[in-house]
């Protein structure tokens, strides 16, 4: 059954009175994979933190449904630890909200863990130490961290940065299984255009004070993304694959051309 998780309603979104976004709408229904893209800057960190209820609306609301639950996992370069905790430590985490201060995990915790780490492809590292793993490595562990309090709604911030191609797939991939065979809501922050037009089914634009919201069949034109990163952008379709290519300088002015009926600027 689809229901709204998430509703941001005539948002201002921003910092100390001043409004980095204006006007935001935006509704987070169940069964959805959306991707958020924009130029550096545009304000996707801003957003995020209001989706995540750490930043409040300067006007209009930002509502959460009743008894929904998120699973966020961060940019893994915020978890680098010193210290020795193992992947199971890191992915006990995620019960510490329901444990307490005082309380010590038990076996439904372990148990709940070793479910997440499965989830996740990853249960033969459950004993590795956390600060040796490789990047994807660590990426899939911050996941069933998340994964361990069956969220209703999970919530990634760039997943895939730093990976290598072969890497980047494999995440992405996991993500899509955790969409299409757990049937999770996804959210997912990334500067990988072209990662998010091959695996979300929704995108939110975020550019010039604005955020505009749509299936990727309808929001992705060449005339829209020129002018959301201020650089001609060719769309292409290989196969099945969407993307997104940055045109030759010298095809700059056929961009003109297109978007000026012909005439120069």
């Amino acid at each position: 059954m689809v229901s709204d998780l998430i509703r941001i309603r005539s948002a201002d979104l921003g910092y100390s009175r001043r409004a980095t976004l204006r006007g935001v709408d935006l509704t987070i229904r169940t069964g959805q994979f959306i991707g958020i893209v924009g130029p550096n800057g545009a304000g996707k960190t801003t957003l995020l933190k209001a989706i995540l209820g750490l930043l409040p609306a300067l006007s209009g609301a930002v509502e959460r449904g009743a008894e929904v639950t998120i699973g966020y996992v961060p940019q893994r370069d915020t978890m680098e630890l010193l210290y020795p905790l193992t992947v199971t430590d890191i992915v006990l985490m995620g019960r510490y909200g329901s444990l307490g201060a005082v309380r010590r995990p038990g076996r439904s915790e372990v148990k709940a863990a070793r479910a997440a780490l499965e989830d996740a492809g990853i249960v033969g590292l459950a004993d590795r130490r956390y600060a040796g793993l490789s990047g994807g490595q660590k990426q899939r562990v911050l996941i069933a961290r998340a994964l361990i309090s069956q969220p209703l709604l999970l919530i990634l911030d760039e997943p895939t940065n730093g990976m290598d191609l072969p890497a980047e797939k494999a995440m992405m991939d996991l993500v899509r299984h955790l969409h299409d065979e757990h049937r999770m809501t996804v959210l997912m922050v990334s500067h990988l255009l072209n990662t998010v037009l091959n695996y979300a089914d929704t995108i939110a634009l975020v550019g010039d004070g604005a955020v505009r919201v749509g299936p990727i069949s309808e929001m992705i034109t060449e005339e829209g993304l020129t002018d959301l990163y201020g650089i001609p952008i060719r769309i292409a379709r290989l196969e099945e694959r969407i993307i997104a290519l940055a045109a030759r300088e010298t095809a700059a002015s056929e961009v003109d051309d297109t978007r000026t009926g012909g005439a120069r600027q």
